[in-house]
């Protein structure tokens, strides 16, 4: 699949820049195109040298909350939940814990950690499910909720901004957490529908209605404010919520007898092993899309669709912002590099760039995850797991879409 899409960017590019030179006369697009390799491949090491630091700050605190037992602490307080929705996994069994810290990595943005977290929860699964090469109901709710991709705190969109310059890279706060907990709802209750899961449980609406009376509340006043209040509440949680999670994981770490400093540079070290590996993904991804865009192709196609947004009468400024929910199903490095180039060509704290941001912190790659999670364990039947997670993704998109122009429309 990622084979087929980085080919494609290539073949397009090619096509186009023979056009324009055949047909337009523009012989300096060839020029134009190794330019634009160079300046990728350049900008690939400047953005891995703050993920580098990102990745290893960021899972070294985590190893901190691990090891003070916030995560099993999670676990506990979730376990009645998982035992609705997950009536097949026995209480107490090692995947809750894993799908737990799973979905605390995904919570503060860091997919990359997340995934090698998922794979282990998705073989503890594997290891209870009846029929080996269909997906069980356990490991299709588990996926969809990863492809829903609920980003509390996403802090790797605030590095990408903050590496372009953005001067407050947490305006983003407030936008990706009401689009991703829209998406990550649509996923869950399109599992529950085929699965006929419990939701009026009442231990489940004991989990499910105060979460969705907050978030509603919250609309409701954001409702109320002007859009540079808005974006100025977003900055100000953003930052408080992520030097509060700094402060609790190190304070109770602390008073737990946890050796702090040991278990962060544990941590920091597993953190610089997972981004060690990026860079060259991020390579290949960058400059293929850097090509896609300075053949022309990108700007066609994306001409084409604004000119049918136009013709319905829509606003067609959330445009620009496509590239990046078209490719995120299939590739996550992918949808990076169309973020980081969407910010260099349009400004970081542009409508489109904002747009993109957004829409990469409320939707995961579908595609990816479902052959990663599911290749690794040998599933071969995914029944409705695909549905449902395209349904949530596509829900986070439009909610992407939505949530900015009430923001910064």
């Amino acid at each position: 699949m990622l084979n087929g899409l980085w080919l494609g960017f290539f073949v397009v590019a090619a096509f186009a820049a023979f056009a324009q030179w055949l047909v337009g006369g523009h012989a300096q697009i060839f020029g134009d195109m190794v330019q634009a390799l160079f300046a990728m491949a350049k900008l690939s090491v400047e953005v891995m040298v703050l993920l580098f630091g990102t990745l290893t700050l960021w899972l070294g605190f985590l190893k901190i909350a691990e090891k003070a037992g916030l995560v099993d602490m999670l676990a506990r307080w979730l376990a009645p939940l998982f035992a609705r929705l997950m009536p097949e996994v026995p209480r107490g069994h090692p995947a809750l814990g894993l799908m737990t810290l799973n979905f605390a990595a995904n919570a503060l943005g860091l997919d990359n950690a997340a995934t090698p977290i998922g794979l282990k929860a998705m073989r503890a699964l594997q290891d209870i499910n009846p029929s080996p090469t269909s997906a069980s109901n356990a490991q299709i709710l588990f996926l969809v909720l990863n492809a829903s991709s609920l980003t509390l705190l996403p802090v790797t969109i605030f590095m990408y901004r903050m590496q372009q310059g953005a001067p407050d890279p947490t305006l983003v706060f407030l936008p990706i957490l009401l689009a991703t907990s829209v998406s990550t709802l649509v996923g869950l209750i399109s599992v529950a529908i085929v699965q006929r899961l419990p939701l009026w449980h009442p231990v489940v609406l004991a989990y499910l209605l105060p979460v969705g009376l907050v978030l509603a509340g919250f609309m409701a006043f954001l409702a109320t404010l002007t859009s540079t209040a808005m974006a100025q509440v977003s900055s100000l949680l953003g930052n408080l919520t992520l030097f509060g999670l700094v402060v609790l994981f190190v304070v109770v770490g602390a008073l737990r007898k946890v050796a702090v400093y040991e278990s962060f540079i544990e941590g920091a070290k597993e953190g610089f092993d997972v981004a060690k590996g990026l860079l060259p993904y991020l390579v290949a991804m960058l400059c293929a899309v850097g090509l896609f865009r300075a053949s022309g192709a990108l700007g066609y196609a994306l001409d084409g669709i604004r000119w049918l947004v136009d013709l319905s009468g829509m606003d067609s400024r959330f445009v620009d912002a496509l590239p990046t929910a078209l490719v995120k199903p299939f590739s996550g490095s992918a949808a990076r590099a169309m973020l980081i180039e969407t910010m260099q060509s349009h400004g970081v704290d542009s409508f489109p760039a904002l747009a993109a941001a957004i829409i990469q912190g409320s939707t995961e790659t579908t595609f990816y995850v479902l052959a990663v999670y599911f290749g690794a364990v040998g599933i071969q039947r995914a029944r409705h797991a695909v549905p449902c997670a395209l349904l949530a993704e596509f829900s986070g998109v439009v909610a992407a879409i939505v949530v900015c122009y009430q923001f910064f429309g």
